[in-house]
């Protein structure tokens, strides 16, 4: 667990699985767009227990990462982030987050990110670090920036929401300098 001052980031734990559902609940319509496979393994608690014990074998493997961000010492799930699209030849990762309305424009994500990508260079020894964003995320894209991550291109027609049209969205990297 990182403690950031006023929230914690752990690994996810089949404890969360009722506040993960909480979370995705209270955040249907931001993640219905953009996370549509976590909001639909996590509308009732016994999807959510199934969910969270996916997430922790695949953490445990080191096939997808997932983190919980809780304020305080409580257990109240307030965003989730993601370190994903792992390529170990490559040493090549994908975030990917989400955070509560209540817990919005806090800096959380911004600080979280800091900590993660510390730990994803450090700890599991990837080399280059992704963020992939539509350009109307205001918020994810200066969460990118806030943390050194630079645009690299435009991907053209990259993501297919549910039930929309095929979207071009902005790639952001940030390189292991140590």
């Amino acid at each position: 667990m990182i403690s950031l001052g006023d929230f914690n980031i752990a690994p996810i734990q089949s404890k969360d699985a009722w506040s993960v559902c909480n979370f995705a609940v209270a955040n249907e319509d931001r993640l219905q767009r953009f996370f549509p496979k976590t909001l639909e393994q996590n509308l009732t608690p016994t999807l959510s227990k199934r969910f969270v014990e996916i997430k922790e074998e695949e953490f445990k493997n080191r096939e997808e990462f997932l983190f919980t961000l809780k304020p305080g010492n409580t257990n109240e799930v307030a965003g989730l982030i993601y370190i994903k699209e792992l390529d170990w030849d490559k040493k090549q990762g994908e975030f990917a987050y989400a955070i509560g309305y209540p817990f919005e424009g806090k800096g959380w994500t911004s600080k979280a990110v800091k900590a993660l990508s510390k730990y994803a260079f450090n700890e599991l020894g990837l080399q280059t670090l992704q963020i992939i964003s539509h350009k109307s995320n205001v918020g994810s894209i200066k969460v990118a920036k806030n943390n050194g991550y630079s645009w690299i291109k435009t991907l053209s027609k990259s993501y297919t929401p549910p039930n929309s049209e095929p979207l071009d969205m902005e790639l952001y990297e940030l390189y292991n300098e140590g």
